[in-house]
């Protein structure tokens, strides 16, 4: 690419969550609102029919991020004002690091006249656990499954230090008509350092007229019924049942006494946990 890089353009790269008008933050909506061009994969730019009135769309399918991220930075770098939206958060497996690639080799430089934003959204991972508790209530990570972009190997070497480590695990992209069994291998994986009943959450487009939820557990969740737009939440060895909710504790419970509130013998407020002490269980 080659422009000149004196027009005063805006481009924001949106996160407009998972497809709710409630949960499209206040800020992303002003930025769509106020865009000249509005660029996005298909069922994105239709799910926000009730933000987008005047702004030129430019609209394409689930293979073509590449020629949307060029598309809005070319637009924006002509002068325009720009939202380029993706669903969730922009910045985790979405359009913004594509975009910061394509500005890059446009050679725009932070503090050109192009001014860059990027717009935080509610992201699948968050949505999808609001829906059955707090599953991601202690330290936690999230895994894409789709090797479109990166390879098996890597991927299989990221789920075996999460397990390892054990991470509370949101995997997006966990299965499609092509790939079946990433899924079964990375519940294999799992097994070798969490208990089989360990507790699972599938929650399938989450905050959509289409939503569904299914709770099952490490050792039998595979049987489930579900695809690309369902993310997995796989718990951690603390993870727990409560009634329909899955609560992943943060570790009071080693440090206070429930009853009362007051610490338990041995441990001291705003001091490291004291591991040698009472029972950490």
């Amino acid at each position: 690419m080659s422009h000149k890089l004196n027009m005063t353009g805006r481009l924001s790269i949106v996160g407009i969550g998972p497809g709710s008008e409630k949960l499209l933050t206040p800020m992303a909506r002003e930025a769509i609102e106020t865009a000249d061009s509005v660029v996005g994969y298909k069922p994105y730019i239709d799910s926000l029919h009730f933000v987008i009135t005047e702004q030129d769309i430019t609209a394409n399918g689930m293979t073509s991020e590449v020629e949307r991220a060029r598309v809005a930075v070319e637009q924006a770098l002509s002068g325009r004002k720009v939202a380029v939206v993706s669903s969730g958060d922009a910045g985790i497996y979405a359009m913004g690091s594509l975009v910061y690639e394509l500005l890059k080799h446009s050679g725009w430089r932070e503090g050109d006249a192009l001014k860059v934003e990027m717009i935080p959204g509610v992201t699948a991972a968050t949505s999808c656990a609001s829906l059955v508790g707090t599953p991601l209530g202690h330290d936690s990570c999230t895994i894409s499954l789709s090797d479109l972009l990166t390879p098996w190997e890597l991927i299989q070497r990221r789920v075996h230090a999460a397990a390892e480590a054990d991470f509370a695990i949101t995997f997006y992209n966990p299965r499609s008509r092509r790939r079946q069994d990433h899924i079964r291998v990375a519940r294999d994986i799992l097994l070798q350092h969490r208990d089989a009943d360990t507790p699972v959450a599938i929650v399938k487009d989450a905050y959509r007229e289409e939503q569904k939820i299914t709770l099952s557990t490490l050792g039998e969740f595979v049987e489930c019924e579900f695809g690309m737009t369902a993310a997995v939440i796989i718990g951690n060895s603390q993870s727990y049942r409560f009634g329909d909710k899955i609560i992943t504790p943060r570790g009071y419970s080693r440090k206070y006494d429930f009853e009362n509130g007051s610490v338990k013998p041995g441990q001291k407020r705003g001091r490291s946990l004291n591991t040698e002490v009472g029972e950490l269980a």
